[in-house]
C-alpha cells in the first residue's frame, strides 16, 4: 500500500468548501440548531418497521446457547435436611427431587415425614441464612447455592431461627 498518494474523496459525497455554510452564505443546515447554537439539538425521528433489521432466525451459537440455559446440568438434586434448635430430626437426612420441582414440593415432602399438623410451622432455611420463596425452583437454588458434596443445604425449625 503506498501511503504517498492522497485517496480521491468519494464521488457521491459532496466535498466542503471554506466559508461555504457560514452564516453569510445563506445556506442552512437542514437541523435545528441546539440553544447553544452548536446544533447539538437532533429531531425526534421514528424507526419504522421497514427500516428495522428483522432476523428469520437466530444465529446457530445464539441458538446453541439459549437451549443450555434452560436446562440444568442435573435431572435430581440431593437435598440435604438438618434440624435446628429443638427440631425432630429426620431418619433419612438425605432426599432426591427433580430439579424442575418448586421448593414448596420440599416444605410438603418434610412436613409430611415430620407428621406436622396443619396448624404446625415449619420454617426451612438454605445454608442457614435466606428462607426461598415457595415458587422458587429447587434446581436454581442447587445451582447457586449447592455445598462441597453437591447437595443442597436446607435447616429446619418449628419456630423462626435465623432472623
Amino acid at each position: 500500500m503506498n501511503l504517498d498518494r492522497a485517496q480521491a474523496p468519494s464521488p457521491s459525497l459532496p466535498i466542503p468548501e471554506q466559508g461555504r455554510d457560514s452564516p453569510s452564505s445563506g445556506i442552512t443546515s437542514p437541523l435545528p440548531e441546539g440553544e447553544d447554537g452548536l446544533g447539538s439539538a437532533s429531531p425526534e425521528l421514528p424507526l419504522t418497521m421497514s427500516a428495522s433489521v428483522m432476523l428469520a432466525e437466530l444465529p446457530r451459537d445464539a441458538t446453541a446457547a439459549l437451549e443450555s440455559v434452560g436446562g440444568f446440568a442435573q435431572e435430581k438434586v440431593v437435598v440435604r435436611f438438618k434440624p435446628v434448635g429443638a427440631a425432630p430430626s429426620l431418619a433419612q437426612e438425605l432426599c432426591k427431587i427433580t430439579a424442575t420441582r418448586k421448593f414448596e414440593e420440599v416444605v410438603r415432602y418434610l412436613r409430611k415425614k415430620l407428621r406436622c399438623k396443619d396448624t404446625d410451622s415449619v420454617f426451612l432455611y438454605v445454608n442457614s441464612a435466606f428462607a426461598p420463596s415457595l415458587d422458587e425452583v429447587v434446581g436454581n437454588l442447587h445451582q447457586c447455592f449447592k455445598n462441597a458434596q453437591d447437595q443442597l443445604i436446607v435447616a429446619y425449625s418449628m419456630t423462626p431461627a435465623f432472623g
